[in-house]
């Protein structure tokens, strides 16, 4: 269903295209996705808003990482993609490196003194110098990229579906595959993601959810709630778009989620008990 991906479409299409999905997830002809399969397996967390910050209304949120108390974001659509140094504070945009027209950018994450990046159809990524910006370099891979995260030994790369891409983080080249499944059900549209204390998070594309995966087994082993993070009187009929973009700060447990022309970033806290197992 490439066309409800499309940015142009009306929040009431895409409505429609979720709806249409889960009609044919009902009649076994697509994988369980998050909000069918959440209830009969793992349990869901739901959050507290420990502070919000400032977010340019205008970025199509893509990826994102923390790093040195500095956000850094990708952004997509044809013509508006990016990879931006941001104040996290303020949501200044202090460096930005704008990625050709033609091209829609994806994900985002950093390797040593790189970001590495992706693009959604062009089938190829980028590695940008982390200080300067530059290019230094592009890797081809086989259909399209959505996120990109790492641990302290590979990169790990979504592509829509409910598989996970294991990148060696020198080469660029893809090593292994990893089925993401929940209640034993294929979990599809894994987007955004990032890398939390040994656990996968991931974005489940057009879902207020959060996927919390064990990166040996595949299985999510939590959900996280993030239904009415961001308050209706806070969103711009027509405009303001799905929850996507997560960052962590290893070293002070910080947690941060935003979403596609969101005008804020939160940081959040997981509440120690389960709303629902």
């Amino acid at each position: 269903m490439a066309f409800d991906r499309d940015p142009g479409a009306s929040p009431a299409r895409r409505r429609l295209a979720a709806l249409l999905l889960g009609l044919a997830v009902a009649a076994g002809t697509r994988p369980a996705t998050a909000q069918r399969i959440a209830d009969l397996g793992p349990p869901v967390y739901a959050v507290q808003v420990v502070k919000s910050y400032p977010h340019d209304v205008g970025a199509f949120t893509q990826g994102l990482f923390l790093r040195d108390g500095f956000l850094y974001e990708s952004t997509g659509l044809n013509g508006r993609s990016s990879v931006r140094k941001v104040r996290l504070e303020t949501g200044e945009v202090l460096q930005k490196a704008d990625l050709p027209a033609d091209v829609f950018g994806e994900g985002i994450t950093d390797w040593k003194d790189r970001i590495v990046g992706l693009t959604w159809q062009s089938q190829f990524g980028f590695v940008l110098d982390l200080k300067k910006f530059s290019v230094l370099g592009r890797f081809p891979y086989v259909g399209e990229g959505w996120g990109i995260t790492r641990s302290d030994r590979e990169l790990i790369m979504s592509d829509g579906s409910s598989a996970l891409r294991f990148l060696d983080p020198e080469t660029l080249r893809e090593t292994r595959r990893l089925e993401v499944t929940a209640a034993g059900q294929p979990v599809a549209r894994l987007n955004e993601l990032e890398w939390v204390d040994g656990e996968i998070y991931a974005n489940v594309w057009q879902t207020d959810r959060i996927a919390r995966i064990d990166p040996t087994t595949g299985r999510v082993v939590a959900w996280i709630d993030l239904a009415g993070l961001l308050p209706e009187r806070e969103r711009i009929a027509d405009y303001t778009d799905v929850l996507n973009g997560i960052a962590y700060d290893p070293k002070t447990k910080r947690l941060f989620v935003t979403g596609k022309l969101w005008p804020k970033v939160f940081e959040i806290r997981i509440e120690p008990k389960p709303i629902r197992r």
